[in-house]
């Protein structure tokens, strides 16, 4: 992705570098015929008649000797046109110098940032116990094999089979019911923990959740460096609309964009450090109290409410919410994030054809896996 960019910039520098004698060489053209069009007319006005019947003597343009011994005549000079037009000309010239410091600039900070690497994304997957030997287990035999570094598993129960394999599981006071104070507990331990760390963004998805560890680099790879993002998909074709709770218990309706859990989302540094004064510590509980809704919700509260921070709506995360199968086949690979569950009574997931059957892969996790990396060893 940067490379790309550095090359359309190079392009462009060339563009400018080589349109730039063109303008040049057009203003010295104007330049000169604007200074023949004015001799000329000097001369016809300077060849008049001093008296009838005779001819002046004064058949040129007047000497510099004679311009300065007459001021009336020299009025006629072409002096004050041509000094117009070759300001015009230096001012083009300049206009297109800055625009070539401007692309310089560009094509500095281009080379000189670091690029954005997939160990800098803290990978954030919310699970419970019961799931463990099902969806995580799925989890942990694709995608998670491939994030293993800096993905980081919250859940509320201990698994030493897990944690005897290298995975990073953060095991949470929090409990394993499904009630939006249990999900915004370990939303809680998820901001605290990528704050602790060093990475650059924090990417929070669900147990149901395939990710795409390329696609997701190259998502965040096309936003600015330090910015304030809050990437994801909404469930809901309109903004949320919740009631704030205020003191003397007096409530207030409010109405905001939130990403839905269900289909991942990601956030900034620069972002979550803005964050803290409503997700740090207890805070991000007491916010979600406040509102009376889950985590994924008040995260969009945070930053679209407290911050004026708009979400950023990508169509590339996806949630069981929605009928994926949808998704054209052919787009699959380049999706930051799938999922599965039932939709409508029947099983919801991407329509892709492989060697396992549908009742060998009905989450279709492996199919995409074995599509993404067909050189995994228990691939077909």
């Amino acid at each position: 992705m940067k490379l790309q960019t550095l090359k359309k910039l190079n392009m462009l520098r060339n563009k400018l570098l080589r349109s730039l004698p063109v303008v040049i060489l057009t203003f010295a053209i104007i330049l000169f015929v604007d200074f023949q069009l004015q001799t000329r007319d000097i001369y016809k006005r300077n060849v008049i008649h001093d008296a009838p019947g005779r001819m002046s003597n004064q058949k040129f343009p007047l000497s510099p000797a004679k311009v300065a011994a007459n001021p009336t005549k020299s009025a006629q000079q072409p002096a004050a046109v041509s000094e117009l037009t070759r300001g015009m000309l230096q001012a083009e010239i300049q206009r297109w110098r800055d625009r070539l410091k401007v692309l310089e600039r560009r094509i500095d900070q281009a080379v000189t940032s670091s690029p954005l690497k997939l160990t800098d994304i803290f990978v954030a997957v919310k699970t419970t116990g019961r799931f463990h030997n099902t969806r995580l287990s799925l989890l942990l035999q694709t995608w998670i094999s491939k994030t293993k570094e800096h993905t980081f598993i919250f859940t509320d129960t201990e698994d030493k089979v897990i944690t005897s394999r290298g995975y990073n599981m953060i095991v949470t006071d929090c409990p394993s019911d499904h009630s939006h104070q249990a999900l915004s507990c370990k939303m809680a331990a998820e901001y605290q923990h990528f704050m602790a760390s060093s990475k650059k963004w924090l990417c929070h998805v669900d147990d149901d959740n395939y990710v795409n560890p390329l696609a997701l680099l190259s998502l965040l790879s096309t936003f600015p460096h330090e910015g304030d993002v809050y990437v994801g998909k909404p469930s809901l074709d309109h903004p949320i609309r919740a009631n704030e709770l205020l003191e003397g218990n007096k409530t207030k309706e409010v109405q905001f964009w939130f990403a839905t859990g269900g289909a991942g989302f990601c956030i900034s540094r620069r972002l979550a450090e803005k964050m803290a004064p409503w997700a740090d510590g207890p805070r991000f509980e007491q916010t979600s109290a406040v509102i009376r809704l889950p985590d994924d919700c008040t995260v969009g509260f945070i930053v679209e409410r407290r911050l004026g921070i708009p979400m950023v709506h990508s169509s590339m995360f996806h949630s069981h919410l929605e009928n994926l199968a949808l998704l054209i086949p052919r787009n699959i690979p380049i999706q930051v994030t799938l999922s599965y569950g039932l939709f409508e009574n029947k099983m919801n997931s991407v329509q892709l054809k492989g060697k396992f059957s549908v009742d060998e892969d009905p989450s279709r996790f492996k199919t995409v896996h074995c599509l993404l990396y067909p050189l995994t060893s228990w691939c077909p």
